[in-house]
Parts: C-alpha cells; structure tokens; sequence
C-alpha cells in the first residue's frame, strides 16, 4: 500500500463515485492526481445512493481519465477484496488531517489483514501509552475506510466498539477477513512498540 502523502492535503476537485457493496453504499472519492482522499460506507454517506446495477455512478463535474482510472482501480480492488480475494490495498493516498491523525492512520495500515488490535495496544505503538480515547477519535474521523482499516480497532476486552460504517459493517469486515474476535477470547494482535 502507498503511503498517505502528508505533504500535500487534499485541495478539492477531483471525482467521486458511489459503488454498491456488501456492507452498503460505498462513496469513493479521488483528487486530481488520482489519489484516493475518502471511502464512505452506506451509513456516513448522508444521502448519496448506490447504483442498482453496474460497477458505480461518478458524481460531479465531468471525470477527468485519470480521476476516472483512479476510481475504476479503487473499485476494483474493493471488489477482489470483498470476494476474498485481496487482503491488501495498493493504492495512492492523499490523507488531510493533523499530525497526531496522520500517525494513527499510518499506524492502522500495519494492522494487518485478519488480525485485530485494541485502542490501547496503537497508542502504546504511537508511543502514546494512555492516548486510546485520543486514538480513538483520530480512528472515528479516518476519511478512507476499509484501505485504511480502522474496523480491526476494538475494544481492550474484545468487544465491537463504534465505527461510522455501523457496528454491522464493523462484525462483516472482521468477519470476511478472519478476524472477528470472540467475546471470551479475544484475538488481539499484540503490537510491539518500534
């Protein structure tokens, strides 16, 4: 997976597109550079709807080729992953958000496919011991969802916590990847301080 270029934020334009999966709608959206800046699941969508048919609807202003390529490669590669078979994204990022939400996003790209880790355990990484509440916002307001996977960010004990996909999409993306813990053994992934 390419790393989230944190010296340029994304400065708007670019295209987007709504793709049907099968944790709901999914709204891709890409800058010029054909990098992808969000992915949002059905529920954070506020409005946009899925085509019922075909591989998606671009949105806005016409699509330039290479925002449009970029979307084509994003779908499908979310395709491949949803039918099992991709357990990693390579795909550029352009991510916006502070220093400390940056780390955390990079952090959640080396959580790796099928595993899970607590907020505790990626503060602890970050070398953060006792930011798991600042962890945990930083992952509520990750812009790219399922690239960037903040669904395998449970609780300390095990449990589903929040995610803006829903706690629904949370348990099938865990579940699709082999991951989904089980509430009286939980299946942490310890993760070493570097």
């Amino acid at each position: 997976m390419t790393r989230p270029d944190v010296s340029r934020p994304n400065e708007g334009g670019g295209a987007r597109r709504v793709v049907p999966s099968p944790v709901g709608p999914l709204l891709l959206q890409v800058d010029d550079a054909g990098r992808l800046t969000g992915l949002q699941i059905g529920a954070a969508l506020g409005g946009e709807e899925a085509p019922s048919r075909g591989v998606g609807r671009d949105t806005g202003g016409g699509v330039g080729r290479r925002a449009g390529r970029a979307l084509d490669t994003v779908s499908g590669q979310l395709e491949h992953y949803f039918a099992g078979r991709r357990s990693r994204f390579d795909l550029p990022l352009a991510l916006s958000g502070t220093p400390f939400q940056l780390r955390v996003w990079e952090a959640l790209l080396e959580v790796g496919y099928g595993t899970t880790v607590s907020y505790g355990q990626l503060a602890g990484r970050l070398r953060r011991p006792g930011s798991a509440r600042a962890v945990g916002r930083a992952n509520a307001t990750n812009p790219v969802a399922i690239v960037v996977p903040c669904h395998r960010v449970i609780g300390a004990d095990g449990s589903l916590t929040g995610y803006g996909g829903g706690l629904a999409a949370k348990r099938f993306l865990l579940e699709l990847e082999g991951g989904r813990p089980s509430p009286s053994h939980p299946r942490v992934a310890t993760i070493q301080a570097r």
